[in-house]
């Protein structure tokens, strides 16, 4: 076992490195499909729309907290870049959000989450049995968009990353339960868990502007290898982000969760450091200098500088396959939505 591996060979990797633009506002990444965006929102206002009086109470709930629509603007871009968006695009939009929504819902209730985005989780307000049923309710009403419009390929692009998801759902579960999985593991439960939807929403808005299948499978590249990077970024806020900005918070290490770092780390120390993490990981410490002293070990061992790189190599990787499409402004937003993903604060 190698012990405490400074990562110098860090600068002597070599990696494609994009010529990059300054950093976008959310504002301006938005701008080209502005108009869209708004009728969208309403599009995916209807499709929440139930006869029943309490989904329709717990689906105004929902709609009031949404978060910053990241997969929407995903989705839209992507089919402003094929030509107009058209009535497509919005299905493939609405889906996607529904989606979305109803794995929030039900990872809400695996994990036993109170909160959500900083409101209570609907199975905190309204108990599990209902929060599981308002989850299968918002997926339901998603396919059945797709089929009533006619939008069969958006419904094979979607039912591929709702397999996927659960497939990467369930190799996580298994595979933490030793907490002894590498990194072609974790990557394989990362693409289908978070970048298998973001993969999809470039996918489905690139096939409702009229893409060819060739450039509908290369939007999909370029969503997975965002969606990848998007992951890492996640899992270095734990760490305080990776930047040097922020207090790290150890929240990852108390839920079990092993992160890129986490990971790195462990293949790094010998046996005995390795024992002692694993046993705090595994013990869900709320003991603040346990956890101190394993974020301590994951940095000593270069754990964020490792996946800082790989986070940078996924999000170049996502450009080069972008620049092989034509400029235009909508290809500078999907870039800039990249260039947010790796650098935002949350």
């Amino acid at each position: 076992m190698r012990r405490y591996h400074c990562l110098k060979s860090v600068t002597r990797i070599h990696h494609w490195s994009p010529s990059l633009p300054g950093m976008m506002t959310l504002e301006q990444i938005q701008a080209p499909v502005s108009g869209e965006m708004r009728v969208f929102e309403q599009h995916f206002r209807d499709s929440m729309k139930s006869k029943a009086a309490l989904l329709d109470r717990i689906m105004h709930y929902i709609v009031k907290r949404k978060g910053k629509q990241m997969r929407p603007m995903f989705t839209l871009l992507s089919a402003r870049m094929f030509g107009p968006v058209n009535e497509g695009g919005f299905v493939a939009a609405s889906l996607i959000e529904l989606l979305h929504t109803a794995t929030l819902v039900h990872d809400d209730v695996v994990d036993g989450s109170p909160v959500r985005r900083g409101f209570f989780s609907i199975n905190a307000l309204w108990k599990n049995k209902i929060a599981v049923l308002v989850g299968d309710y918002l997926l339901s009403r998603g396919l059945l968009l797709a089929v009533d419009n006619g939008q069969f390929e958006l419904l094979r692009i979607v039912s591929r990353a709702v397999r996927e998801m659960s497939e990467g759902e369930l190799l996580q579960l298994e595979k933490a339960r030793g907490l002894n999985f590498d990194e072609a593991v974790y990557f394989d439960i990362i693409r289908q868990k978070t970048a298998s939807l973001i993969a999809a929403c470039c996918a489905s808005g690139a096939a409702s502007g009229g893409a060819s299948a060739e450039e509908i499978e290369r939007m999909h590249r370029f969503g997975e290898h965002t969606g990848i990077a998007f992951q890492i970024k996640d899992d270095l806020f734990d760490y305080g982000s990776g930047t040097g900005a922020g207090k790290p918070t150890g929240l990852d290490i108390r839920e079990r969760k092993l992160t890129l770092p986490l990971i790195h780390s462990l293949q790094q120390v010998g046996r005995s450091d390795r024992r002692w993490m694993v046993r705090a990981v595994k013990a869900r410490s709320q003991d603040g200098r346990e956890i101190a002293r394993v974020i301590e070990m994951v940095m000593a061992t270069g754990g964020i500088d490792h996946a800082r790189m790989r986070m940078l190599e996924h999000r170049d990787e996502a450009l080069r396959i972008l620049h092989t499409f034509p400029v235009s402004e909508a290809r500078n937003s999907l870039e800039g939505l990249v260039q947010l993903t790796v650098e935002r604060e949350r």
